[in-house]
């Protein structure tokens, strides 16, 4: 069966047409995967989203090691998926190669930039597929299309062979439709895999709820209150005094100096061309100043400490992935704007503290979903895991049972 035979979502990228079978035995022996266009994959390039990157970039002559070690554990390869461009967005609506299809939100975008891997596992062409998570580009597009989707401690997971974007705050994450999958993944991707250890404390911050969307705060609060059952010291709180929208520019600094940084070379080479919306931010980041990094890593250093500080372990904290529901596509550049600003807000937490997030696709508004999230201190992963398994375990009275739920 061809490419286009399989791929009716549009998930994956028609530049290579690859299966590697897995081992013969092992953790994932008979699951699938694919993985994000940015993976080395041997005897394919890898196109990052961006034409011009796809044309001036050679063969892979070796797989990325994460790559390998799913092939090792059992998992068969059976594609490259779409990304946005050099996975700088958060939309998953590629200017040059269009945007994979959300079955779970019809009319809706995928979310990126791991726009394809969550179309093809949301889709069910794959059982699991690797995405990377800067910004946030796993756990919206695990919100937008109802899947469970993790990003890791960073560091936790080697990022060699793959295309960065910023060091200090890329990680490999993936996508499953069940959390025992999810799990089944994570035993062999973190390479210092854990006994999880016991939660006691559940801190819902009021600030971070307060960006999401009526409808979506409506549905997904009760689900987070509901956590009592796991763990009984259930409480609110105010995470960032000064507002958690001070967090923001800080974020977004650290992450486009780097960017900057990392990418130079080949853009004033080059001079590619990029689509609306990661053209303007690719123009922005060079403007900005080593005395603005500065000041934002001194920003960076506190969230650090006071993620820490709040989340020792034994403790998550329970959030809104995103604002609300995936947006409808083809909406304005201001439009997408508005909502990557409130978005971003909240990915953000993770990515400049450096620690873990799961999305629980719990919740429903308007028949799409929308994802609660659970996120730990550092090294937590373990933890998060286990947890989704336990909310979404079989009990049919259980907290997952109110995943029926819709609000009007």
């Amino acid at each position: 069966m061809s490419l286009g035979d399989r791929d009716r979502l549009g998930a994956f990228v028609d530049h290579c047409d690859i299966r590697i079978a897995g081992a013969e035995s092992g953790p994932l022996a008979g699951l699938t995967f694919a993985v994000k266009d940015l993976f080395q994959v041997a005897g394919t390039r890898a196109g990052c989203g961006n034409p011009d990157w796809l044309a001036t970039h050679a063969v892979d002559t070796e797989n990325a090691p994460a790559v390998d070690a799913l092939l090792a554990a059992g998992a068969t390869l059976i594609g490259k998926t779409q990304t946005d461009e050099l996975a700088y967005s958060l939309n998953g609506e590629n200017h040059f190669y269009g945007a994979p299809q959300n079955v779970n939100a019809p009319g809706r975008i995928p979310g990126g930039s791991s726009s394809g891997s969550a179309a093809a596992a949301a889709g069910g062409l794959c059982d699991f597929a690797l995405g990377t998570d800067t910004g946030g580009s796993v756990r919206a597009p695990a919100s937008y299309c109802g899947l469970y989707g993790l990003r890791p401690t960073h560091d936790r997971i080697p990022l060699e062979g793959l295309m960065g974007l910023a060091p200090s705050m890329d990680t490999i994450g993936w996508f499953a439709r069940d959390p025992a999958t999810l799990a089944r993944v994570g035993q062999v991707l973190l390479p210092d895999w854990r006994a999880p250890g016991e939660i006691e404390t559940i801190l819902i911050p009021t600030d971070a709820w307060a960006l999401a969307d009526a409808a979506a705060a409506l549905t997904l609060r009760p689900l987070a209150d509901q956590l009592r059952a796991i763990a009984p010291d259930l409480r609110e709180i105010t995470l960032v005094p000064d507002g958690i929208e001070t967090w923001f520019k800080p974020f977004r600094i650290v992450q486009g100096w780097e960017i900057w940084r990392q990418h130079r070379d080949w853009i004033e080479r080059v001079k590619p061309r990029f689509g609306p919306g990661v053209a303007d931010r690719f123009a922005w980041v060079p403007t900005i100043s080593d005395a603005e990094k500065e000041e934002a890593d001194a920003v960076r250093q506190h969230v650090r400490r006071l993620v820490t500080e709040r989340l020792p372990p034994g403790a998550v904290m329970a959030l809104p992935t995103v604002p609300g529901i995936a947006p409808l596509r083809g909406q304005s550049a201001e439009a997408q704007e508005g909502f990557r600003y409130r978005a971003l807000q909240l990915t953000g937490i993770a990515s400049l503290a450096q620690v873990p997030q799961i999305n629980l696709p719990l919740g429903q508004v308007d028949g799409c979903p929308v994802g609660l999230s659970l996120m730990a201190g550092r090294g937590g992963d373990e933890s998060l895991l286990r947890l989704a398994e336990r909310i979404a375990g079989p009990a049919p009275n259980g907290v997952a049972a109110m995943r029926i739920g819709e609000a009007d």
